[in-house]
C-alpha cells in the first residue's frame, strides 16, 4: 500500500475513489508548518535561517501521516500544481523527517491539473521529485513578507498610533487606491460642450452626426470650451445646409478573449456576477474539487491558480466538437486557436481555467452545485467555448458631412456599426471597466454628393470627470499590469485591506478610508522606496527567477535586507513632530478640503486665530487647534467643509477622537462619535466622576459601518437598540434587534439568532428577523450562530415536500422539514444527493423518527461528560447551572464561549486548587 498527501478532504475522498485499495489518501487540511507569530522565525544574521512551527492542526495531520506510513510502501505526494503546492509537500516531508518516519522509504511527487480518474492516473504513471527551485521561491516569498511585515509594522505602531500593519504587496494595493483617491479630489472640472446634428437623408431617415472640425482645422472633445463658442457654432449649423462628403464601409474583426486565468476569472467574476475575488476563489475551489454526478465524483474545472492561458489539445479538440454540435459548422474556424499570456512575469507552466469536460453544459451542472458555483461555472464555460469560436465580422461604417455655411466649411462626422456575422459573440461577451462601448447604431444607406436635410441642431454642456475609483476587478487588472504580487494572492490582499479598515466598499468601488490614507502617507514619506510599483515588481521578477532556478534565494533576501534595515534603523531617531509635518503636506487636500467662501480651510473655527493641524492621540490621529490648551476644538480627519463640524471643545473638553453629532431631542445631551481601546462608538451623554453614577448609554457600531457615515440620527438608532422588530407568529411576544460581543443578532425570549452578513441590524425587516428565529427553532433551538439554511437536493416524490442537507450541532443531516436524518459518517454533505437522502429519511421514520438526534451520540455524549476529575465532577452540577443562567442572557455565540470558559477554569482547578482562577479581558 501507499500513502498519498492532498490538501483538502474533499479531494482526498475523491482521488481515494479513483485510486482504489493499494492507496491511502489523506489530506494535509493545507499546509502544516508556519512561521511564529513572533521575533526571530527569520534571522537574517544567521543566512536567513527560517525557524518553522507544527501548529496543533498541523501536528494532528502528521500524526495522521505518520501512522499510515507504518508499513506503507511509499509516500506519494499530490498537493496542488503550483509553488504554494510544492511547499506544502516539502513541509510535509521536513516534518515526517523530523519524527524520523520515512527513513528509507521512496517519496514521489506527483500533480494534475484537474481532478478526473485520466489526470490522476496520468499523473501517478508520470512521477517525479520535489522541485526544489519552487520550494526556494515560495521560502524568499515567505521570509520577505515576514521581515516587511515583522519590522515595519512595529515602526508604524510607535510612529502612527491607530495604523494596524504593513505588508510588502498589501501596502502596494493600498496605494495606488490612496493615489487614486487623492487624483479625484485635486481633480479641476474642466467645461466642453458637444454639437450634434440630427439630420435626414433623402429617403427620410434620420441619424446623427457630430461636430469634429471647422475651417480646415480638427475640433478636438476640449476644444469648444465655453457657452460663446458653442452658441456661435449652433448659430452657423441653423443656417447651414448639409451634404454627404464621403462613405467609407470598412469590413472588420473581432476576435474572442482567450480562456480564462486567475486574474481574468476574478475580474470578470466581479463584473458580471458581482463576486468579490475572495467569493469566486472559494467557489472555483469546490468546482475544481468535484462532485458526484452519476455515482462517480469529478472535478468540473482545471487548477484554478493559474496565469497561463493555452489549453491542452484533447480540451482544444473537445470545446470545438462542442461547438459544431450546438452552434453548427460555421461557427468552428478552420484551425484551433492558440493563446499566450502577455501578463508581466506570467508563468505558463499550467493551462487556462477551463472546464475538464466541455460536453458537460452549464444547466446539466446546475442540478449539482449551488446557485454561486453554477454561475461560475457557466461563465468559465462559456468564456472557454466562445475562445475556440469563429470571429466575429463587423461593417464599421463613416460618414463625413460637410455643413456650408456663406464661405465657411464645418466638418461632422456620424460613425456606426454593423454586426454581419455574431461568430463567438452569439455566447459571450467580455465585460469592460470604466470604458464606453462601441457605437453599434446601424446609418441609413447614403452616398458621397447626397443632400441632408437639418432637423434641430443640440448644444450641451460638459465637464470633465475625475478617474473612477478602482472597482475590485479593476484594481486586480492594474496589480497585474504593473506586475505587482502574484493572481493567486489577490484575493487575500484585498480582503486583509478591509480587514484592516484601510478600504471600504461603497457602491462596488474601494474607496481609501482615513486609516489607509495616513498609513501610505507615512510609508511614501519614509519608506516610498519600498511602495515604489517598479521596485515590487521587479522584486517579484527575482523571485521568478528563484523559482527558475537561475538565481540563489538568499541572494535575493540580502539584497533586500541591506536596504530595508538600513531604512527601519533611520526612522528610530524620527520623530513624531517630523511624521505630523508630512502627513500634514501629503494629505493637505484631503484633511483640510477648499471652502465655498475661499477662506482658509485650516483657520479654527473656534477661537478664529489658531491653525488647524494633524495631531497623533492615544487611538489614533485627529485634527486639532494650533491653540492647544486654551482652544481645544478637535474633530476627526475627513471634514465635511460644514462650518464647527466635530467640534469637539466647548461640550467635551477638546478629547481627541470625539466628534459631537448633535443633541439627543428627547433628553437634551450630547451625541458623540468616540475612538475607543475597541473601536469607535456612539454614546449619548458624558461620563460622571461620581462614585456610583450611572453610566453613559453606548453602541458599538456594526461591522462595516464607516465612523465617516455616521450622523446624528443613525447614531440615535443605534442608541435606541434594542428595537422590536416583530411579533412571534406563535407566542405573540417581542422579536428584539441588537448588538452584542459577537455582532448583531435577533431576539426572542431566550432564543438568539445572528444576522448574517447582508442583515442590517437598523434596517432588517419583520418577516426576515421571524424567519432568522422560526430556522433556529426549527434547528432545535440551539445558542451559536445562524442555523443553516443548507443545500436544497430536491424535492420528495410522495409529499412534495423540499428535501434539504444541512449542518448541524451533532453533524450533517437531511430533513424535509419533519424528520431529521443524520448523515453516516462515511458520507459527506456535499456529496449527498436525492435518493440517498430519501432512503435516510424513510429509515429514519421507519424507525420512529422524530427531530430528536441519533441516541448512540447523544449515549457518547453523556458517557464523556462523566468521565472526569473527582474535582470537576464535584462542580458539575454548580458549573451546568451557571452555563444555563448565562445562555439566557447573552446573544448568539457567547454561551458555547462561558460554557468553554467554565471547562478551562474547571481544568485549572483541578490541576493547581490553590492558584485563584483569572480573566483576561480581550
Amino acid at each position: 500500500m501507499k500513502v498519498v498527501v492532498v490538501e483538502s478532504p474533499a479531494k482526498a475522498k475523491t482521488i481515494n475513489k479513483y485510486l482504489g485499495r493499494d492507496y491511502e489518501v489523506l489530506a494535509s487540511f493545507g499546509h502544516i508548518r508556519d512561521l511564529p507569530a513572533k521575533d526571530g522565525s527569520v534571522d537574517p544574521e544567521a543566512d536567513f535561517r527560517m525557524l518553522w512551527e507544527l501548529d496543533d492542526r498541523g501536528s494532528k495531520r502528521v500524526s495522521e501521516i505518520v501512522r499510515a506510513l507504518k508499513g506503507a510502501d511509499g509516500l506519494i505526494l499530490a498537493t496542488d500544481p503550483d509553488r504554494e503546492g510544492e511547499a506544502i509537500s516539502w513541509h510535509v516531508v521536513e516534518a515526517l523527517n523530523a519524527r524520523k518516519a520515512i527513513k528509507g522509504m521512496p517519496i514521489e511527487r506527483v500533480t494534475f491539473n484537474a481532478i478526473t480518474k485520466a489526470a490522476v492516473d496520468t499523473a501517478m504513471r508520470n512521477p517525479r521529485q520535489i522541485d526544489q527551485a519552487l520550494v526556494d521561491a515560495y521560502l524568499a516569498r515567505r521570509a520577505l513578507d515576514y521581515l516587511v511585515g515583522f519590522n515595519l509594522s512595529p515602526v508604524l505602531w510607535r510612529k502612527l498610533p491607530g495604523a494596524r500593519s504593513a505588508g510588502r504587496v498589501q501596502s502596494v494595493a493600498l496605494r495606488l487606491v490612496c493615489e487614486r483617491e487623492r487624483e479625484i479630489e485635486t481633480f479641476k472640472p474642466r467645461e466642453y460642450w458637444s454639437l450634434v446634428a440630427t439630420l435626414v437623408t433623402q429617403e427620410g431617415a434620420v441619424f446623427e452626426a457630430r461636430l469634429v472640425g471647422a475651417d480646415g482645422k480638427r475640433i478636438q472633445r476640449l476644444d469648444v470650451g465655453n457657452g460663446e463658442d458653442a452658441a456661435a457654432f449652433k448659430r452657423d449649423l441653423e443656417l447651414a445646409t448639409f451634404e454627404v462628403g464621403s462613405v467609407e464601409a470598412k469590413p472588420a474583426k473581432r476576435h474572442p478573449a482567450p480562456p480564462f486565468t486567475t486574474s481574468t476569472l476574478q475580474q470578470e467574476a466581479s463584473r458580471k456576477l458581482g463576486l468579490a475575488p475572495a467569493q469566486t476563489m472559494r467557489a472555483a475551489q469546490k468546482l475544481y474539487e468535484g462532485v458526484e454526478i452519476g455515482g462517480e465524483t469529478v472535478g468540473l474545472i482545471t487548477y484554478m491558480r493559474t496565469d497561463g492561458v493555452d489549453m491542452a489539445p484533447e480540451a482544444i479538440a473537445d470545446a470545438r466538437r462542442v461547438i459544431g454540435k450546438e452552434y453548427g459548422e460555421r461557427y468552428l474556424p478552420t484551425a484551433p486557436r492558440r493563446y499566450s499570456a502577455k501578463a508581466k512575469n506570467a508563468q505558463e507552466a499550467h493551462e487556462a481555467v477551463r472546464p475538464t469536460d466541455m460536453s458537460r453544459l452549464p444547466k446539466s451542472v446546475a442540478r449539482y452545485v449551488d446557485a454561486e458555483q453554477a454561475k461560475l461555472y457557466e461563465l468559465i464555460w462559456t468564456r472557454t467555448v466562445a475562445s475556440q469560436m469563429e470571429s466575429a465580422e463587423l461593417e464599421r461604417t463613416t460618414v463625413d458631412i460637410v455643413a456650408s455655411v456663406g464661405p465657411r466649411r464645418i466638418e461632422l462626422r456620424a460613425t456606426g456599426q454593423v454586426v454581419k456575422f455574431d461568430g463567438f459573440l452569439t455566447l459571450y461577451q467580455e465585460g469592460k471597466d470604466d470604458e464606453e462601448d462601441e457605437d453599434g447604431k446601424r446609418l441609413p444607406p447614403m452616398k458621397a454628393g447626397d443632400a441632408l436635410k437639418r432637423e434641430r441642431i443640440v448644444s450641451t454642456q460638459h465637464f470633465t470627470e475625475p478617474p473612477p475609483r478602482y472597482s475590485e476587478a479593476s484594481l486586480v487588472k492594474r496589480m497585474e499590469e504593473l506586475g505587482i504580487g502574484r493572481p493567486s494572492t489577490y484575493a487575500a490582499v484585498l480582503q486583509t485591506l478591509r480587514d484592516r479598515e484601510y478600504v471600504k466598499i461603497e457602491k462596488k468601488r474601494l474607496v481609501a478610508e482615513d486609516k489607509g490614507r495616513l498609513v501610505t502617507g507615512f510609508l511614501e514619506s519614509f519608506f516610498k522606496r519600498y511602495v515604489e510599483y517598479d521596485f515590487t515588481a521587479d522584486l517579484e521578477t527575482q523571485l521568478d527567477r528563484v523559482s527558475n532556478a537561475e538565481i540563489d534565494w538568499r541572494e535575493v533576501l540580502r539584497d533586500f535586507w541591506r536596504d530595508f534595515s538600513a531604512a527601519i534603523s533611520g526612522t528610530k531617531e524620527l520623530r513624531v513632530t517630523e511624521v505630523l509635518d508630512a502627513l500634514n503636506d501629503l494629505l493637505g487636500a484631503h484633511i483640510f478640503p477648499e471652502k465655498a467662501d475661499g477662506s482658509n480651510p485650516r483657520t479654527c473655527p473656534t477661537c478664529g486665530s489658531g491653525q488647524l493641524s494633524l495631531k497623533l492621540g492615544k487611538f489614533g490621529a485627529f485634527v486639532g487647534c494650533s491653540n492647544y490648551p486654551e482652544c481645544k476644538y478637535t474633530r476627526q480627519l475627513a471634514a465635511s467643509g460644514v462650518e464647527g463640524e466635530g467640534d469637539g471643545s466647548s461640550e467635551n473638553g477638546g478629547q481627541p477622537g470625539t466628534r459631537v453629532l448633535g443633541n439627543d431631542p428627547v433628553s437634551g445631551l450630547p451625541v458623540t462619535l468616540r475612538d475607543g481601546r475597541f473601536g469607535p462608538f456612539v454614546q449619548l451623554g458624558e461620563a460622571s466622576t461620581e462614585k456610583g453614577a450611572e453610566k453613559p448609554k453606548r453602541s458599538s457600531l456594526p461591522k462595516g459601518l464607516s465612523p465617516s457615515a455616521v450622523d446624528l440620527e443613525k447614531a440615535l438608532r443605534l442608541l435606541s437598540l434594542p428595537r422590536e422588530v416583530a411579533k412571534h407568529p406563535e407566542t405573540g411576544e417581542p422579536i428584539l434587534a441588537n448588538l452584542g460581543r459577537f455582532g448583531p443578532y435577533v431576539q426572542h425570549g431566550k432564543m438568539y439568532a445572528n444576522l448574517g452578513r447582508d442583515d442590517d441590524v437598523l434596517e432588517i425587516g419583520a418577516n426576515r428577523a421571524i424567519d432568522l428565529i422560526v430556522a433556529k427553532e426549527q434547528g432545535g433551538g440551539r445558542r451559536g450562530p445562524a442555523s443553516d439554511p443548507g443545500r436544497s437536493l430536491g424535492v420528495h416524490p410522495e409529499t412534495g415536500k423540499a428535501i434539504v442537507v444541512k449542518s448541524g450541532k451533532y453533524g450533517p443531516y437531511v430533513t424535509d422539514g419533519t424528520t431529521n436524518a443524520t448523515l453516516p459518517k462515511t458520507m459527506a454533505a456535499e456529496d449527498i444527493a436525492l435518493p440517498q437522502a430519501l432512503e435516510l429519511i424513510a429509515a429514519r421514520e421507519a424507525a420512529g423518527g422524530s427531530k430528536k438526534k441519533a441516541p448512540a451520540r447523544k449515549t457518547a455524549t453523556k458517557t464523556a461528560a462523566k468521565t472526569t476529575t473527582k474535582a470537576g465532577t464535584a462542580k458539575a452540577p454548580a458549573k451546568k447551572a451557571a452555563t444555563k443562567a448565562t445562555a439566557a442572557k447573552e446573544p448568539a455565540g457567547t454561551a458555547a464561549k462561558s460554557t468553554a470558559t467554565a471547562a478551562k477554569t474547571s481544568a485549572a482547578k483541578t490541576t493547581t486548587a490553590k492558584k485563584p482562577a483569572t480573566r483576561k479581558k480581550a
